[in-house]
């Protein structure tokens, strides 16, 4: 990890992606998700949770695959901005300023060593709850919705690597992003890393692709506040005759609950609760073996195979 890197990046921020069933995805986020829609622009749809304190998060824009249109960074200030772009730009990673969608504000668009697109930015539009979603207690940024999972605000990012380790350095030294597990093949490989620019256990991760693919999204995860409501949320996707592909049940790392379903343009989504915090500044990343990595230590129901091979968009293996 970079010194001068670490601290630049303040979250993971807006993301957008590309569905062939516009339609039926934004029914799910709304509906099923409880996520408000607050623009529909140039064809796209523009989405909030109520916790979010941007006008929107999640762009939902139609599209002949589904899969990652790009994700996002807010930085920590213009300065970092400007600094993270700086080191893009010195060490091979040029990209390109862009305007902001539905913001008035710059980004500035780059790929990760997978291909994946990624934006900065700082300038931003904050939430104006209008009248009948204004929260009682002002320090909230929305009323709270109650409606369907009632997702608070999205929690991480998973995405698929031909070289999981490549992605995990690239963060690391370029951003300061700090790593809390990692999966090591015997050949010295990575099968996985969990990385984050906060105390949460993971903003961040990537896992191996194990097909032809590349630049691939494994899936976006959205918080709720209890164990309970990722129980309900199965129950609302059991009604809904939405496919649950894995849980409820508990992760070995960062051991958050989860209930992973693919809303209907295909795209992997997970409702999660929990996870650890890391306080200590100075703690180093866990390196799992394969060998003790598939003892599973802890407790959760078996991840069926898709989980590890299924993303968006689809390839033939």
């Amino acid at each position: 990890m970079s010194d001068s890197s670490r601290h630049e990046l303040a979250h993971l921020g807006h993301h957008a992606l590309l569905t062939p069933k516009p339609d039926e995805t934004l029914a799910y986020f709304v509906d099923l998700l409880g996520m408000d829609e607050v623009a529909h622009h140039n064809g796209s749809h523009y989405l909030r949770s109520f916790g979010d304190y941007e006008r929107w998060s999640l762009k939902i824009t139609p599209a002949e695959h589904a899969g990652l249109e790009y994700a996002s960074w807010r930085t920590a200030s213009a300065a970092a901005l400007d600094r993270r772009v700086a080191w893009l730009e010195a060490n091979g990673h040029p990209g390109a300023w862009v305007d902001q969608d539905l913001n008035a504000g710059r980004e500035y668009e780059f790929r990760d060593p997978d291909g994946h697109a990624f934006r900065l930015y700082f300038d931003t539009e904050g939430y104006d709850a209008p009248e009948g979603k204004r929260p009682v207690i002002p320090v909230n940024f929305q009323a709270y919705v109650g409606r369907g999972a009632n997702v608070r605000h999205v929690d991480h990012l998973n995405l698929l690597a031909r070289d999981v380790r490549a992605n995990r350095e690239f963060w690391e030294r370029g951003f300061g992003l700090r790593t809390f597990e990692i999966i090591e093949l015997p050949d010295g490989a990575e099968a996985g890393a969990w990385m984050s620019a906060t105390i949460q256990g993971h903003e961040l991760i990537y896992t191996q692709e194990r097909t032809s693919g590349s630049g691939r999204l494994h899936h976006f995860a959205y918080l709720v506040d209890t164990r309970e409501e990722v129980l309900r949320a199965a129950e609302i996707f059991a009604d809904a005759r939405i496919y649950i592909e894995a849980g409820p049940s508990r992760h070995t790392a960062i051991q958050g609950f989860y209930l992973y379903t693919r809303e209907p343009g295909g795209n992997r989504i997970e409702v999660a609760n929990g996870g650890y915090l890391v306080f200590a500044p100075d703690r180093e990343p866990y390196v799992w073996t394969a060998e003790e990595w598939a003892t599973k230590p802890g407790w959760g129901a078996p991840i069926p195979p898709e989980f590890h091979i299924y993303g968006t968009p689809d390839v033939a293996q």
